[in-house]
C-alpha cells in the first residue's frame, strides 16, 4: 500500500560531504517500497563524489538487491558503485552506495 510521499520527512535535506548514513527503516519505509527508492535516490544524489551513503532498508522488503539495485543504477548508471554489507541485527539491510564522478 503506497501512501503520499509529500507527507513524510526528507531523509536529509543537506549535501553530505562526507561518509554518512540513510535510516530507511522507519514503519513509514515498511510500508512503502517506492517510498524507500525514492528516498535512496535522494540519499544518493546528496553525497558528494568520493564519498558513499549507508543506506539502511527495512526488513519488510526483504533484501534490497531485488528492488533497489535496478532503480539506482537506471538513475546514476557508473556514477554509484552498489555494495552489500550486511543484514543489522534489528533485520534491516546495510547497502553501501558510493558515489564517483
Amino acid at each position: 500500500m503506497s501512501h503520499a510521499h509529500d507527507d513524510t520527512p526528507s531523509v536529509t535535506d543537506e549535501i553530505h560531504d562526507n561518509s554518512w548514513s540513510a535510516n530507511l527503516e522507519g514503519p513509514e519505509h515498511a510500508e512503502d517500497r517506492e517510498l524507500v527508492v525514492a528516498q535512496a535516490r535522494e540519499a544518493v544524489e546528496k553525497t558528494t563524489v568520493g564519498n558513499h551513503v549507508n543506506l539502511v532498508t527495512h526488513e519488510a522488503h526483504g533484501h534490497p538487491e531485488t528492488y533497489l539495485y535496478d532503480p539506482l543504477r537506471e538513475r546514476f548508471g557508473e556514477r554509484v558503485d552498489l555494495t552489500y554489507v550486511d543484514q543489522c541485527g534489528c533485520g534491516g539491510y546495510v547497502v553501501r552506495a558510493r558515489v564517483s564522478e
